[in-house]
């Protein structure tokens, strides 16, 4: 975590709210970190789990696949909603990029609140599930600029495809309106403003 975190009140306060929450998902809060690929989702999943004291955090890039980039909500369901549903702790398949195959899995306890970080997070069929939709503020040309300069030039054609598939999903399925929680990234940390859904 950096320095500026640790002595930011919002993480914890945010990690306050979010277990004060009603489950969502039999006794879970399942909460949804969206937003566009580059734009932070991960690293703020990973603090925010931090101040949770170690909430599970459940990667959607592990159930997508080369053919499914957004083909993953069956298996989210199955492998991890369901049993968490049950009071069940969850273990779901985790697709290796690199052999294009799943290749091990990975275990979710049934904690208070599991984090469900990826592009999609907040989509229409798993928004029954969530207790939060955190929606990371950042402009997707921006997003999609760092997320480049990140993976590097070996992985230009997959990003090719990439801003496509992501514009295509939010186009049919937009997820920033039903946000309960906007997340913008400021030189001293996080902000975090009421969304969409709170306006209502």
């Amino acid at each position: 975590m950096d320095q500026q975190d640790a002595h930011s009140p919002v993480l914890p306060e945010l990690a306050a709210r979010l277990r004060a929450l009603p489950p969502s998902c039999g006794p879970v809060r399942v909460i949804a970190v969206d937003g566009h690929a580059g734009s932070g989702k991960s690293t703020f999943a990973a603090r925010l789990s931090e101040a949770l004291g170690g909430a599970p955090v459940v990667h959607l890039d592990d159930l997508a696949t080369h053919e499914e980039l957004f083909g993953w909500t069956g298996r989210l369901r199955e492998q991890v909603l369901e049993p968490m549903a049950r009071g069940a702790a969850a273990c779901h398949a985790v697709y290796d990029w690199a052999a294009s195959r799943f290749a091990s899995c990975v275990d979710v306890p049934c904690a208070p609140v599991v984090l469900i970080e990826g592009v999609g997070a907040g989509r229409r069929e798993v928004r029954p599930f969530l207790a939060g939709l955190v929606w990371m503020d950042f402009p997707r040309g921006r997003s999609w600029e760092r997320g480049r300069h990140r993976d590097g030039p070996e992985l230009r054609d997959f990003w090719h495809g990439w801003t496509r598939a992501e514009a295509e999903h939010f186009a049919a399925d937009p997820s920033r309106p039903f946000a309960d929680l906007l997340v913008l990234q400021r030189s001293d940390g996080y902000e975090v403003l009421p969304g969409p859904m709170c306006r209502r």
